[in-house]
């Protein structure tokens, strides 16, 4: 009788967290296969490239933007650190988001998505790319060329959940 109320214990649990693990595991997955946003934007709130000034990145110089300087754009947030760069910006956006809607440059070209931080990015022949972290910086600084080519084949299948 001991083994058998033990044993029915140790069963619920392994139940319960399978059941868990499922209830994690499960919207995980179909994230992955739903279509993802065109530009990244962190859960909490919907600035693209974590509020920071795309504009300012040109300049080699990377600044956070502020509220009083910002738009709606492709459905994200766009802050500017002053009303010269936001200006600028609205003459032509495209020539300033970042590749992949400001996603990491590295996954895409991996295959994959993931947010890209504006703490490790480059500019490369007037594009501005993002990458997650500085180890992937690295890895990504080893073939820029052969990376952009990947993900540039990568990034439209990624956006649509394939």
């Amino acid at each position: 009788m001991i083994f058998k109320n033990r044993y029915s214990h140790d069963m619920k649990l392994i139940l319960t967290m399978l059941a868990l693990m499922m209830g994690v595991v499960a919207p995980l997955q179909s994230a992955q296969a739903r279509t993802a946003d065109e530009i990244y934007t962190a859960w909490r709130n919907n600035d693209a490239v974590g509020g920071y000034d795309v504009v300012s990145f040109f300049s080699g110089k990377p600044r956070a933007g502020q509220s009083r300087y910002s738009i709606e754009f492709k459905g994200a947030q766009w802050k500017f650190s002053s009303r010269a760069n936001l200006d600028l910006f609205n003459t032509n956006p495209e020539a300033f988001m970042p590749q992949y809607g400001g996603y990491c440059a590295w996954a895409a070209a991996k295959g994959k998505l993931a947010k890209g931080s504006p703490k490790f990015w480059r500019v490369r022949d007037g594009r501005l790319f993002l990458n997650f972290n500085g180890r992937i910086q690295k890895q990504w600084d080893q073939d820029v060329p052969g990376f952009i080519s990947q993900a540039n084949r990568n990034f439209p299948d990624l956006l649509a959940g394939k």
